[in-house]
């Protein structure tokens, strides 16, 4: 390793949110990062070419070119972010001859894409059969992957966290207001399944007794909007893409946390949630557990709107018991969901790795 500071090369999807957030902090704390990508987004990045008359064929043919930059950039480690595309495609030029290659999991790799086929189960396998270290953001997620391939490399838990000067929006005189705002920050996505929450929520819009907000994009965008428009008419309310600054404010000035994903590892915004004191509530699955239980909020049966109605329906019962969820949530982000924190473990991790190699 030189005297500069780790050099990292990062493969990733540059219109990523979390990529350029997870870089821009790698810098923060010393690195020196190159990120490379097939896709255009408007962080800075190389731009790896596009080969193929579909995206999946990049992975493979990008092989000499995803080579070449390693050859030349000289990195001290590898860093492809999700597995199934950019862990693939490391796998696959046979980069970590020089350097480790340091794969994370982003959770829809691991959940759900190897489902699609053998070949993407074939591709998941072969990256984190070459990796030299696998890092996931939940345990589930990291025994979900060792149930596609039992890799025999270092592994780690690291989730994303939040930034620690966010948590002075974190309020302490909480008092749910009527109506209950209810943010959904999910985009519309079918792994979100937001048009359930109309579905089961409506009663209580109509009456006016929640104020339920959505982001205005994702996918099924279009589709969303005019259906809830029959269900609640235009009482619905959105927000555009912000400046994480502004957005951070935006969930902040919520009362209550409500992500309805049928598949998920531990949610970056429910951990956002917890730390700036709104009250989750979740469809209970596995990815969340590992966060949230009885104690510090509420989970739901999937597909039980009535469940989810009356547990939204009964957030004003007790004041004292929603301050010690939000008390306890708070205790949880500092001890185990602050970003610096995490990403300087990653970063540890990533040098130790490069002692090893002896670069």
């Amino acid at each position: 390793m030189n005297n500069e500071g780790l050099r990292v090369l990062v493969l990733a999807d540059s219109r990523a949110f979390h990529t350029e957030r997870y870089v821009c902090e790698l810098r923060h704390q010393g690195c020196h990062v190159l990120t490379a990508s097939f896709e255009r987004g408007t962080m800075h990045h190389y731009h790896l070419k596009h080969r193929g008359f579909v995206r999946q064929l990049d992975y493979k043919l990008g092989r000499p070119e995803i080579r070449t930059l390693v050859k030349r950039y000289r990195p001290d480690v590898i860093n492809p972010h999700f597995v199934s595309g950019y862990g693939f495609a490391a796998a696959l030029a046979g980069v970590r001859k020089y350097a480790p290659l340091f794969i994370h999991l982003w959770g829809s790799d691991i959940l759900l894409v190897p489902h699609k086929s053998w070949l993407h189960r074939f591709k998941v396998a072969y990256a984190l059969r070459s990796a030299d270290f696998v890092c996931a953001d939940s345990t589930y997620l990291l025994e979900a992957a060792r149930g596609i391939k039992n890799f025999s490399c270092g592994t780690a838990v690291i989730p994303w966290g939040l930034e620690e000067k966010y948590l002075d929006l974190h309020k302490k005189d909480f008092v749910p207001k009527t109506p209950l705002r209810v943010l959904v920050p999910r985009s519309h996505e079918e792994v979100y399944d937001n048009l359930f929450i109309v579905h089961a929520l409506a009663p209580l819009i109509v009456a006016d007794k929640i104020r339920l907000t959505f982001p205005d994009f994702g996918t099924r965008r279009k589709q969303f909007s005019e259906e809830a428009l029959d269900i609640v008419g235009d009482r619905l309310h959105y927000y555009s893409r912000l400046p994480r600054p502004d957005f951070m404010k935006l969930m902040a000035e919520h009362d209550v946390y409500l992500s309805n994903a049928i598949s998920d590892s531990s949610p970056a915004s429910l951990i956002e949630a917890m730390g700036l004191g709104l009250v989750p509530v979740v469809a209970d699955i596995p990815g969340v557990r590992e966060w949230l239980g009885p104690e510090n909020g509420f989970r739901y049966r999937r597909g039980a709107k009535e469940e989810l109605a009356q547990v939204i329906d009964g957030m004003h019962v007790s004041h004292e018991t929603l301050r010690q969820m939000r008390r306890k949530n708070l205790e949880l982000v500092r001890e185990r969901g602050l970003f610096e924190k995490n990403m300087a473990k990653t970063i540890g991790i990533m040098r130790s790795l490069a002692w090893q190699r002896g670069r």
